[in-house]
């Protein structure tokens, strides 16, 4: 059963931009499978507006977020695992949702089985 996060993602994106208003993700950047240009990132960290208007061809799946976006006049492929997201808010206010990287580890070992040994 995929976790929960990405389901929030979807959510607080459509509540943030229902309201007017423009949707960012916190990012860790170090994690595995990030795809953001380099040079962007502040302390292994970045902010990305993943805004319809702004995020082009924005699909957010159970796994992760893919969209277009320009960085310095160039169009890039960014590639966001959802593990990697570590918040979601509106930019105009900072209503929103931190996702707290335990909730992640423990969503990871939920996928191993749990076997135990009977005599």
């Amino acid at each position: 059963m995929p976790g929960v996060i990405p389901y929030l993602i979807r959510a607080y994106c459509d509540w943030i931009e229902d309201n007017s208003f423009t949707p960012y993700v916190l990012v860790n950047a170090k994690c595995a499978g990030v795809s953001v240009p380099d040079g962007f990132d502040n302390h292994g960290k970045i902010v990305l507006n993943i805004s319809s208007s702004a995020a082009i061809d924005r699909l957010i799946t159970n796994d992760s977020i893919n969209f277009k976006a320009r960085f310095q006049g160039k169009s890039q492929k960014i590639v966001v695992p959802c593990e990697a997201v570590l918040s979601i808010y509106a930019q105009e206010n900072g209503e929103g949702m931190l996702f707290d990287s335990k909730d992640i580890s423990a969503e990871k070992k939920d996928k191993n089985p749990n076997l135990t040994i009977l005599d």
